[in-house]
């Protein structure tokens, strides 16, 4: 007989396998992105507290959108992203919402890649975002990325996109 932890690995394999499935026979777009990166650090000051240092950087990558129906899709991107100090992969797994004609939300996790961190270069963030569609192919686009943690900050993401 099968452990409880198969029994999860299964369905799980069976339920990634079925979205990709459903994702694969779905109308894909692909674009490019990129902007300005802020983000905030918090830093213990002895006794005065915590207090929000913020880096300012860039950041450019790639999207794939993958339609569910006229309202809904799921977006993965992968973004390089550089500040000051540090560089970093993020790389969202977006459900996203159409709202009207011009103006979407998106929210889903990111697992973020550092590679300047000597322990746990691996984190997972939460996002949300929005973007504004100023025609089929140009959007532009704010996010927020929540750091669960100290090591993985939060951040604010402004730029624009481009869909081939």
């Amino acid at each position: 007989m099968f452990s409880m932890k198969w029994t999860k690995i299964v369905i799980t394999s069976c339920c990634f396998f079925s979205m990709l499935t459903a994702l694969s026979q779905s109308p894909v777009n692909f674009g490019v992105k990129g902007g300005l990166n802020l983000t905030f650090f918090k830093v213990t000051e002895a006794q005065f507290g915590n207090n929000i240092e913020t880096e300012v950087g860039y950041y450019g990558g790639v999207f794939a959108d993958f339609e569910v129906d006229e309202f809904v899709s799921i977006q993965p991107e992968i973004l390089y992203i550089s500040l000051t100090d540090f560089q970093f992969v993020n790389a969202p797994i977006y459900a996203k919402f159409r709202l009207s004609d011009r103006l979407d939300f998106l929210a889903g996790p990111s697992l973020n890649y550092f590679f300047d961190f000597f322990n746990n270069k691996l984190k997972v963030r939460g996002d949300i975002a929005t973007a504004y569609n100023l025609s089929d192919h140009l959007n532009l686009h704010m996010k927020f990325v929540l750091g669960f943690n100290e090591v993985a900050p939060n951040g604010l993401f402004i730029g624009a996109g481009y869909k081939f």
